[in-house]
Order: C-alpha cells, then structure tokens, then sequence
C-alpha cells in the first residue's frame, strides 16, 4: 500500500481545435501541441488532489461572408489554462487507471492579428474553464512512470470579439460568447515523490 505522496506529470501532446459559430459565419481554434504539468497530492489512499498548467500556443481563424468569405487566420493566440481539481486511482500495480476533474481559468492572449481584416488589437481575455480527464500512469519503477491521458477542457464564454463589416473590418469591444469543448490527449512522464 502506499503512503502519503507527491506526483508531478510532465505531458506532451495534441489539442484538438474548436469552433464557436454565429449564424453561417464562425470563429476557430486551430489544432496545436500543447505542453502541461500536474502537480498532485495524495489526500486519501488513491485520491489526489492537484494543480495543473497547461499551454498551447496555436491561431484564431476566422470565416465571416463580410469580412473573410474564406476561412483566413485573425491572430495568433496563446492560451494558457489554471486548474485545481481532484484524480481518483482506481487501482493501485503498476498500471493506474485514473479519471479527474478540475476548475479554474483560462487565459487567452492574441497577437499578430491579421491587418488585412482587422485594423486594431484583439484584447486578452481571461475565462472560467473547467476540465475533465482520463488516462492511465505506467509505473517503471516505483517512483518514475508512464503518463497516457485524454483531457476534455470546457472555457465558458470563450468568444471575445465582435464580428462586423465596415472600414474597420473585424473590432474589438463588444462580446461574442459561447462555451465550446477542446479535446486533447497527451503522453509524459510521472515522478512519484516522498515515502
């Protein structure tokens, strides 16, 4: 049985994009890597309690019939989520099954915008975000182990620009908001410390 530990999980691997729609028009995240750490603390004999980054640096694209009838990229956007949540083990060996959930928030940082379509700055924004994950660590040995995992990220409202013609194209100010999924899944390395 074990005892009372640390665990932190470097990952490495895919995120899916996402499309947030407005009448036939849509905003999308583009597919990306993403890189993320998860720091854990084990509260009760397989139950963990964490905190989890996780990055991904990817673009905002946009098809709108005004301003962009082809789908074009509006920026480049870096997003950088902050979760606190909970994994449950369900059982102990050397192959760990687990599913976890977390909350926190999202941070969203466009850059590079596109002047062909949009003549300022898109602002950052910051969302609440909750995920859910699933996955299973590979123990090699009893402190270093294998991390193979899918992670669902929810951002609630994560539109942030307002979409319409004129000499400005696409401004910044006024909200459109959705929630939308983003899927990914990762792989990594697992480091068990303390007793």
């Amino acid at each position: 049985t074990n005892a009372q530990g640390v665990e932190i999980t470097a990952s490495y691997g895919y995120q899916f994009g996402s499309k947030l729609n407005y009448g036939s028009n849509y905003l999308k995240i583009d597919d990306s890597d993403q890189f993320g750490v998860v720091l854990g603390y084990e509260v009760r004999p397989g139950i963990m309690a964490e905190l989890s980054y996780i990055h991904h640096g990817t673009e905002l694209r946009i098809r709108d019939r005004i301003v962009a009838p082809g789908e074009v990229r509006l920026s480049d956007l870096s997003a950088d989520w902050f979760q606190i949540g909970a994994s449950k083990y369900f059982k102990e060996g050397k192959v760990r099954p687990f599913a976890g959930g977390g909350m926190g928030l999202l941070f969203l940082a466009p850059k590079n915008e596109n002047r062909d379509i949009i003549s300022g700055s898109l602002d950052n924004r910051t969302k609440f975000a909750f995920s859910f994950k699933g996955g299973v660590n590979i123990m090699l040995s009893e402190k270093v182990g294998i991390n193979l995992q899918g992670k669902l990220l929810f951002p609630v409202g994560w539109g942030g620009v307002y979409i319409g013609a004129g000499t400005g194209g696409v401004s910044s100010g006024a909200a459109l908001s959705g929630t939308t999924i983003i899927a990914g899944f990762s792989g990594g390395l697992v480091f068990k410390l303390g007793s």
